[in-house]
């Protein structure tokens, strides 16, 4: 399993959102290029970005920093207010190395099918953003989490695997900036259901405990920001799961 470190960019600096709630937010004073770097000196292969003024507005607000994440020895997965195919090319062609697309994934999934076909479905990552309800059954969410499609996860699921895509990052929303562990329940589902997916798993880790029951349950890698950013995590930690690991 890999580990991706999260940077989150909102007007140029990085802060983290609790369930994904503007109104909640926590400002870190730390220069998003230096965070990179020293990401990328610990061994990580991946950087994952989110432009939230981006999701919050579809502009690419953040796309200058982006560009120069992009420079750093570290892929970069971008997303954010993905809505069309112009917004997605501008951020492979600033380097980004894949597209996080989410919303409209949900919402138009003949146009993003379109774009796997266009771009291939390595520059493209699928968000699936879900909360779980009590009958266990994982509804996807859209806009900014504001909104419940109606859809569950699997059939969406079945329908991008259909079309090419490979790689899927799943967010439980309850867990997302908590600090309370992960679904591990969720993630065996999606490994057990797709094997030959990739899952990148998102949302409640809090210590490299979290890290290990993540990789028993199979997911091919985990995104956290929190954790690393409040030193729960450390990067020494976080080195075993990087390059040669």
């Amino acid at each position: 399993m890999e580990v991706i470190p999260a940077i989150d960019l909102l007007d140029g600096t990085i802060v983290r959102l609790f369930q994904g709630d503007f109104e909640q937010v926590t400002q870190y004073i730390r220069d998003p290029i230096e965070l990179a770097k020293r990401y990328a000196d610990a061994g990580a292969r991946r950087l994952h970005v989110v432009d939230l003024d981006g999701a919050r507005t579809g502009e690419g607000t953040n796309l200058p920093i982006i560009e120069r994440l992009a420079k750093l020895d570290i892929e970069v997965q971008a997303g954010g207010g993905i809505r069309d195919a112009m917004r997605l090319r501008r951020l492979l062609d600033a380097g980004v190395t894949r597209s996080v697309i989410g919303s409209v994934a949900i919402k138009q999934p003949e146009l993003v099918t379109t774009w796997l076909a266009e771009f291939g479905a390595d520059a493209i990552i699928l968000a699936v953003d879900v909360q779980v309800g009590d009958d266990g059954e994982p509804e996807l969410l859209t806009d900014g989490w504001l909104k419940g499609s109606g859809k569950s996860l699997w059939p969406v699921v079945d329908h991008y695997l259909a079309n090419g895509a490979t790689e899927f990052l799943c967010t439980d929303i309850a867990k997302d900036g908590t600090l309370q562990g992960p679904n591990l329940d969720l993630y065996r589902s999606c490994v057990e259901r797709y094997p030959d997916a990739q899952f990148i798993a998102s949302g409640g880790v809090s210590s490299a405990a979290d890290l290990d029951a993540l990789a028993a349950t199979g997911v091919t890698r985990v995104v956290t920001g929190k954790a690393l950013l409040d030193g729960r995590l450390t990067v020494e930690e976080i080195s075993r799961f990087s390059r040669g690991a």
